[in-house]
């Protein structure tokens, strides 16, 4: 994958001596890099902390590789990234009535870089932002100066840099070693402004330029439920069994003991403390409900949940809350997790891609909040008797080809203003005989008269 990507980003930045202190044409002074990412790494996975000092040497120490794979954790991520890397990339243009209409998407944006899908694009962007609190991406350009291509860069080899006029810089680590770089190429840094690079960031506590991603707040969560399943793990590769107390009856030397308890391991594979006194085992007991594990696990796994914004029932924890329908469940879902990724991305890529009003970039949320089909045909048939949408609009949403005299908006007339006077009654036309008709009255005594006479 980099043996392929990383020839064509040579042929765009320009090598770079750090001796020289210029970069396309600008003459730079470093200071201080802005700091409070997380430990630089070599690729690969990287320990997150110790929990206590010489937890290292130990080996007892928290690798970022066990942190992520914790279930509750995994979900998290792989949730919110699926779910904002199945948003397709739309793009719209203002009309001059304030509509927004459709028009054809950037080819960039449709196919990122020559490895990566538009959905996998998106994943990746989302999941480093998560995991690290920074997204890097770097912008491939072609002869004519036109973005061609965006990588999403690994986050430990991304490092900002500052000026001292107050500009922006990216220092990108490669490490040949790794086999990243063709053996032609001796580099192993470069540096470029701010205008190659769309940086995407979590909450900046500690500097503008280092986000803090959520995984560093659910870290202690994770690794509390880690250490528990640990445990069980144990526990249960033991025969369920505890370990417990091998006493003598009437004591015995300290070799000795020692001697027995290593005994004891070796063909029980039990723990087991020595004591003097009568010689008998005595296992340890633990009651479940008093260790009360799965109330602990479920309490943790909505930890891990609070920092994502996400409700523990979209990753399986927990009952969904009752009185809650689930379009309801995924509106919160959106709002708390998902919208302000999505509004952060839009917003970088039209800046990063210099997209103007009246264009912009939209992901296409539709294809999340989309309702089940009795409640889209409840929605869209109040539409169309509100005379919001037509009924070719609403047919359309149901992938049904539009009706003639269906964009037509129609609407009953017997609604009036409830102010508006009330209109009298017309009086009943007054019809007037016609002279050459004769005369109802004479016209009956005359048919009386002949029937008397008949008769």
């Amino acid at each position: 994958m980099y043996r392929r990507r990383l020839p064509l980003l040579r042929l765009v930045l320009p090598r770079w001596n750090p001796s020289d202190m210029n970069l396309f044409g600008l003459q730079i002074t470093t200071q201080k890099a802005a700091t409070g990412q997380p430990t630089q790494g070599t690729g690969g996975w990287y320990r997150v902390s110790e929990p206590y000092a010489g937890a290292w040497q130990r080996n007892d120490e928290e690798k970022r590789g066990d942190v992520l794979t914790y279930p509750t954790l995994y979900a998290c991520l792989r949730r919110v990234s699926e779910d904002i890397g199945k948003l397709p990339f739309g793009m719209t243009r203002e009309a001059a009535s304030g509509i927004e209409q459709p028009v054809d998407t950037l080819r960039v944006l449709n196919n990122p870089n020559g490895y990566q899908t538009a959905q996998q694009f998106r994943e990746a962007w989302i999941l480093s932002k998560l995991i690290h609190g920074n997204a890097y991406i770097l912008k491939q350009r072609n002869n004519g100066g036109m973005i061609s291509a965006l990588y999403v860069m690994d986050p430990t080899r991304v490092l900002p840099l500052v000026s001292t006029s107050g500009e922006v810089f990216y220092q990108i680590t490669y490490n040949s070693d790794a086999n990243l770089l063709p053996e032609s190429i001796t580099d192993q840094q470069i540096r470029v402004p701010a205008s190659e690079i769309i940086h995407d960031r979590m909450a900046c506590f500690h500097h503008q330029l280092i986000g803090v991603p959520p995984v560093a707040a659910a870290n202690w969560p994770t690794v509390k439920n880690l250490r528990i399943l640990r445990n069980s793990a144990e526990l249960f590769k033991n025969g369920a069994q505890m370990g417990g107390i091998l006493s003598a009856p009437a004591g015995i030397s300290e070799k000795d003991a020692k001697d027995l308890k290593e005994y004891w391991k070796s063909t029980t594979a039990k723990d087991v403390r020595v004591v003097g006194m009568d010689m008998k085992f005595t296992p340890f007991s633990m009651n479940s409900v008093d260790a009360q594990l799965v109330e602990q696990m479920e309490y943790s796994d909505r930890q891990i949940c609070q920092p994502f914004g996400i409700p523990p029932f979209i990753v399986g924890i927990g009952n969904l809350p009752s009185g809650l329908k689930a379009e309801d469940m995924v509106n919160v879902y959106y709002r708390f997790a998902l919208q302000s990724l999505i509004e952060s991305m839009e917003n970088l890529l039209m800046q990063g891609l210099r997209i103007r009003a009246p264009l912009a970039i939209k992901l296409d949320t539709g294809v999340l909040l989309r309702m089940d089909t009795e409640r889209r045909a409840t929605v869209y048939g109040g539409m169309i008797d509100a005379g919001i949408a037509t009924i070719n609009e609403a047919r359309s949403e149901f992938n049904y080809p539009p009706l003639n005299g269906g964009d037509t908006v129609y609407r009953q007339q017997q609604d009036i203003p409830i102010d508006a006077p009330l209109a009298e009654a017309a009086p009943e036309p007054v019809v007037e005989p016609d002279p050459d008709e004769p005369d109802t009255e004479e016209a009956k005594k005359i048919f009386d008269e002949s029937i008397v006479q008949v008769s």
